[in-house]
């Protein structure tokens, strides 16, 4: 009785498929005869021999070894099907090549059955109506299951293969949306580092037009803190304690330039130094508030940089920049270095980032960047 595998090595079904090398296609021959295929085989067998036990007065343990043999040749058959030969016509495919093997073995089977019974005596063979009859029964039951079975342990391969290029795809797909979300944030960090530095450098070049003998530190202090940032600006991975540095040498060189009008504070839990952050956030934020809260202000005004942890768990970090400036604009929340902040949160810590920016008493402006652990 024939028996085709429950499934089978993963062998692709089109003709025109890269076929495995030989070692492989060896390899995958071996795993189709596994412990438990040809378990399956001997018992589908084994199940056939005893259904035709009724019509066949040969003792029972030759009628069951002959449907046992016939079952692993055709198993056999089928999985070295499967691999070779090495390359198919166009016109065929590996699926239809395998049930047609099957189809051809299981009478050739039963024939070389009763052939063996017979001594090889062809002639008697077909003289004895009771072994005709026998070879019959045999290879008609086979070629009724076996292209049945066949087709039942392809269409599983099949089915295994769908859902294995599906999980494929899907890898690949969210690999894509890694790439292309990790280009993006490259971007928008991209278009916010020329901006804070043609800012500054704008400051300098400012101080050097009026003479003012503020020109000279203030240039030293931009070159050393252009060494220090340069390296860190490009680090995807930095922490907010590398980001709380570079506000500390930003407000620092600013500082220099309106000594009078400018004061800062950092209060920043040590706790909070070394949590992922990304680049130039917080100072944008900073830059921002200079620009548009402290310079604009007649009295200029003080810059407070703080951080907490809070919610029920602890797991909603806030972090925030605010001045005693002048407070809202028309402009407020408007300009490309917000914009592309926002985004670039949302990128960094997904949907739940948020940035805020709210008045404070009596004059100024807070902005707050909140997001979840």
């Amino acid at each position: 009785m024939l028996k085709a595998p429950s499934s089978l090595a993963p062998v692709p079904l089109t003709p025109t498929a890269p076929r495995p090398s030989h070692a492989q296609a060896w390899g995958c021959f071996v795993a189709d005869l596994s412990l438990l295929r040809l378990a399956l085989a001997l018992g589908l067998a084994a199940a056939a021999a005893f259904l035709l036990k009724p019509i066949f007065i040969t003792p029972f343990p030759v009628l069951l070894g002959r449907t046992l043999f016939i079952g692993v040749l055709a198993l056999l058959a089928f999985s070295a099907a499967g691999q070779w030969p090495r390359r198919l016509p166009g016109w065929l495919a590996r699926w239809l090549l395998q049930v047609g093997v099957v189809t051809v073995t299981v009478p050739l089977a039963t024939l070389m059955v009763y052939l063996v019974a017979v001594g090889g005596d062809v002639a008697s063979l077909i003289a004895s109506e009771g072994k005709v009859l026998g070879f019959v029964s045999i290879a008609g039951a086979g070629l009724l299951l076996g292209p049945l079975l066949a087709m039942g342990a392809l269409y599983r391969q099949r089915d295994a293969e769908a859902r294995s290029q599906a999980l494929h795809f899907e890898l690949e797909r969210s690999e894509l949306e890694r790439q292309a979300l990790d280009a993006r944030l490259r971007l928008l960090q991209a278009q916010i580092e020329p901006h804070f530095l043609f800012n500054t450098l704008a400051n300098v070049s400012a101080l050097v037009e009026t003479s003012s003998p503020q020109a000279a530190p203030v240039l030293r202090s931009l070159i050393a803190y252009l060494r220090a940032a340069m390296p860190r600006l490009k680090n995807e991975a930095a922490s907010l304690g590398d980001e709380l540095a570079l506000v500390r040498a930003y407000l620092e060189l600013m500082h220099l330039r309106m000594p009078d009008r400018l004061s800062f504070q950092l209060q920043v839990p040590p706790e909070l130094l070394g949590l992922r952050f990304p680049p130039m956030a917080l100072l944008t934020l900073v830059e921002n508030a200079v620009r548009h809260g402290v310079d604009p202000s007649e009295e200029g005004g003080a810059i407070v940089v703080g951080g907490s942890l809070d919610g029920p768990t602890g797991q909603t970090v806030r972090v925030w920049v605010s001045d005693s400036g002048v407070g809202l604009t028309q402009s407020s929340g408007t300009g490309t270095g917000l914009r592309n902040l926002r985004e670039r949160l949302k990128g960094f810590y997904g949907d739940s980032a948020r940035l805020d920016l709210s008045e404070t008493a009596p004059h100024g402006l807070r902005a707050e960047i909140e997001f979840h652990l």
